[in-house]
């Protein structure tokens, strides 16, 4: 008696035993489960590049203004957003946000809120105090002066008429006008605005809120709850024109409706789809339920074992559930269906004994699938990021407690109801699905293609693959922050019940807007360049307008209406300082040799005056330790629009024209750029994740095989469909223009682990058959119509189910169901079409029959 009789034998000579052990067990491990965290939160991802290193280095020596704080954005479009009225109502909406305390308590002492209301309201204020009515006077003076007070600049515009607002509107926005004060008003308009102009048809308010008392990257709850009160404030102030508020807790806030909503809708149908799928497949509402059943306790162990372990729910983590309801279902569908076999085969035979050989025929089947997707995905544990780790370790945790549950549980539980249900009369004989019928005539053309024309198959399959591995070079893996955000309801929902009708989400279309028409002022949407070494030598400054210059060039970065550069750094503040302070000036002008307006002597000189004149703003550019000039920063605004890849590569491309010859030491950096190598990093890991997969199923594989059939060869034979199906996957993806991302890449991990539990039981079904009747065809024949059927209902099951998260709101959720049933059909396909030719060949290559000799005689080949 082999090891698999033997297992076997102890299942069913035990079940009680079993049932009692493997529940009490569960009741301990899923114990665990009220432990885990399940607020989802974005998986952390950290870098030990050294731009991230920099970038760490340069946020901790220099004192930038938007440290500590997060910024809302109140967009107002109007068919003239600088009109009077609209101007009011801009800061009559900074009033009401003063006047909530709980929202007032979280705002930055300085300037929380900055926009153009703010602008022309000072500068008409500062005006009637110069008492000249011209845009010069005292203005200039006043740049680096406190802003009037809010109720002083709503008295001002309220005084005012409609066209000296617009005169002053126009006196503030003329180029070169120093009326502005100490904010640059383009900043806060279009970038299409033309300058000058006194209409526009939108503008932007900054609301700054301090997070100091932030843990990691997750808002305080008081800061996220007044981000969502700024949206009521908004909506009931802005009536001239239509706005809406954008942040951080809004974007959660919404995404997270769109999420439950979806599943909402979906769920219910998905399941629906698995039952039905099911129930065709089972026919019997006992086996449907021990099924459910069995899946419930899976997900249970998975999460005690988080909550043992001290695991959170990350977006990561959210594939694993999928990936174990996806083995669930095609684990009991094989053990049920092979004791239905078993029953058919042999009339006479008691439910125990064909439980016995059904378990026997199937156990080695799911127990190498279990072992190497398991050990596939706990490859991920040399992963240096910890989320990827973490993916691995419950994943491979959660396929064991499958094979507990389906391999050990299941078979015990099935013995015992049936016996129950025949002692109440019940007959418990039921067909296996695939053995007659449509499904059989289905599963069958594989083998008669395998007899006929099997080269023809292998060599499609060949040129697929081929074709897909080619299109994954060119499979974009950029990352598009838009495309996780929720999107509007298709038409066909508005005819669901009031109850299940979904909101309206215009969170995408507003990102859209904001990144195409306004200048970002958030940490994604800046560059920064950290410039160390010799930074007094003298054409410092003249390769830092250099760089400026290139990089007023680079589509990633962004240029005002102005044509200005969106960009802060030594110059800027030399300028700024100078423009307030003659002594300043004066030392500028003598260390501008050449007079660009540019100092190219005696910078440590340069640096001093301004330090002396105005050291905070000094520090945010420029730094200094004991006296000593160490490094400058220069941070440029970025494009909305742009991707991380394209600003990884503008801004090393200015670094290298700021370093050039010199002594400096030039870093790009910024989030942007660290998220972009965190990216690479992270695929690059998965990539080396699906290596060892394969090669640990590999040489799995092919112990096994030479253990129980003394052949080498057959592993590489059923592991090369699962390639087959991965290729064709990133070709489908290329085409549908899905990009190749860490959130694409996990979920393509689904579609191995599943494709090498399809392909594993084929192979070993083959053999089986092969050993008992020593004819290739007629095996295939039987392997495609026995275990065949479970697969094709596994498949349906689970493709059509997860296939549904295509209604979905929220684009990743889409995409994770269109990528996760495309990877289980094209696993099914392989494993039902391809490798059933690919085992014909096999056979007739290595005259394997199942006997020794042609065992030994396929080693011979093999090593020889």
């Amino acid at each position: 008696m082999d090891p698999a009789d033997r297992y076997a034998a102890f299942v069913t000579a035990h079940s009680k035993a079993i049932i009692a052990v493997v529940l009490i067990a569960t009741l301990l491990v899923a114990s665990g489960a009220g432990s885990v965290d399940s607020e989802l939160t974005i998986a952390n991802f950290e870098s030990d590049s050294t731009e991230a290193e920099k970038y760490d280095q340069l946020r901790s020596d220099f004192a930038t203004e938007g440290e500590n704080t997060t910024v809302v954005q109140v967009v107002v479009r109007d068919e003239n957003a600088l009109s009077k009225d609209s101007l009011l109502e801009g800061l009559t909406l900074q009033r009401a946000i003063a006047d909530d305390g709980d929202v007032n308590a979280t705002l930055r002492d300085r300037q929380p809120m900055v926009g153009l209301s703010n602008v022309v309201a000072t500068a008409a204020i500062r005006e009637a105090e110069a008492g000249n009515g011209t845009p010069n006077g005292s203005a200039g003076a006043a740049n680096g002066s406190a802003p009037p007070p809010l109720e002083a600049q709503i008295a001002q515009l309220e005084s005012m008429s409609e066209s000296e607002v617009e005169a002053t509107v126009e006196r503030v926005l003329a180029p070169e006008s120093a009326a502005a004060g100490a904010v640059d008003p383009y900043s806060l308009l279009p970038t299409d605005y033309e300058p000058g102009a006194t209409t526009t048809d939108g503008r932007v308010l900054y609301v700054f809120q301090d997070t100091s008392g932030a843990s990691g990257d997750d808002l305080p709850a008081d800061v996220a709850d007044a981000q969502l009160e700024i949206r009521e404030l908004s909506a009931s102030t802005l009536t001239s024109g239509e706005s809406f508020v954008f942040g951080s807790a809004v974007v959660d806030a919404e995404s997270t409706q769109a999420t439950g909503e979806s599943f909402a809708i979906i769920s219910p149908i998905a399941l629906l789809i698995i039952v039905l799928a099911l129930g065709i497949a089972y026919r019997d509402v006992f086996d449907i339920g021990l099924g459910l059943a069995g899946i419930a306790l899976v997900l249970a162990w998975m999460a005690g074992f988080m909550g043992w372990a001290g695991i959170g729910v990350t977006q990561i983590l959210i594939a694993v559930p999928f990936l174990l309801i996806g083995l669930s279902i095609d684990y009991a569908l094989h053990v049920v269906m092979r004791y239905r076999e078993a029953s058919a085969d042999d009339p006479e035979a008691t439910p125990r004994t064909a439980m016995r050989r059904g378990l026997a025929g199937v156990v080695v089947a799911i127990g190498a699938a279990t072992f190497t997707t398991a050990v596939g995905f706990l490859s991920n544990v040399v992963s240096p990021l910890a989320s990827i780790r973490e993916f691995g370790i419950v994943s491979a945790v959660g396929i064991v407690s499958a094979f507990l549950v389906f391999g050990l549980l299941l078979p015990a539980l099935k013995l015992e109801l049936d016996g129950g249900l025949e002692r109440l009369g019940l007959s418990r004989r039921r067909p296996a699905f695939g053995r007659g019928g449509v499904a059989s005539r289905i599963l069958s053309v594989g083998a008669e293609i395998a007899d006929r024309g099997p080269a023809v198959v292998i060599a499609i399959a060949l040129v697929l693959s081929a074709a897909g591995g080619a299109a994954a070079t060119d499979i974009d893996t950029s990352i598009e922050q838009t495309d996780f955000l929720p999107r509007d309801s298709p038409a066909w929902m508005d005819s669901l019940p009031g109850s299940l009708q979904p909101s309206d989400y215009q969170l995408r279309e507003q990102a859209l807007y904001l990144n195409d028409r306004f200048a970002q002022s958030r940490d994604q949407s800046r560059a920064e360049l950290l410039i160390e070494g010799p930074v007094t030598d003298p054409d410092t400054l003249e390769r830092v307008a250099a760089g400026r210059d290139r990089a007023a060039n680079a589509s990633s970065a962004q240029t005002l209406a102005n044509g200005r550069l969106q960009a802060t750094g030594p110059l800027e503040t030399i300028e700024s300082v100078a423009a307030d302070n003659e002594t300043v000036a004066a030392v500028v002008d003598d260390a501008d040799t050449d007079g660009d307006g540019v100092p190219d002597e005696n910078l440590a000189a340069v640096y001093d005056a301004v330090y002396a004149a105005d050291p905070s703003a000094a520090a945010e550019t420029i730094h200094r330790t004991d006296g000593e000039y160490r490094s400058l920063r220069l941070s440029i605004g970025l494009s909305g629009g742009a991707n991380t890849a394209t600003i990884t590569e503008e801004m090393r491309a200015v670094a290298t024209t700021i370093e050039g010859d010199s002594g400096l030491t030039v870093t790009a950096t910024g989030q942007p750029i660290v998220e972009e190598l965190v990216q690479k990093g992270l695929l690059e890991t998965l990539v080396q994740g699906f290596a060892i997969t394969f090669a640990v199923i590999l040489a799995f594989l092919t112990a096994t095989f030479w253990a129980r059939y003394r052949t080498l060869s057959l592993g590489a034979v059923v592991i090369a469909p699962v390639l087959f199906a991965q290729a064709w996957l990133f070709g489908t993806m290329y085409l549908a223009g899905i990009p190749f991302t860490s959130e694409t890449a996990i979920i393509a991990a689904i579609g191995i682990g599943i494709g090498v539990d399809y392909a594993i039981h084929v192979g070993e079904r083959f053999l089986e058959e092969e050993r008992a009747r020593g004819d290739p065809i007629a095996s295939l024949r039987r392997t495609v119509r026995g275990t065949g059927g479970a697969l094709l209902a596994s498949a349906v099951t689970t493709a059509a189910g997860f296939g549904v998260l295509v209604f979905a709101l929220v684009p990743s959720l889409r995409r994770f169901g269109f990528v996760t049933s495309v990877a289980i059909a094209y696993a099914f396909l392989a494993s039902i079409v391809v490798l059933p030719s690919l085992l014909a060949v096999w056979a007739r290559y290595t005259d394997y029959d199942g006997t020794d000799d042609a065992a030994t005689d396929d080693l011979a080949d093999t090593t020889g």
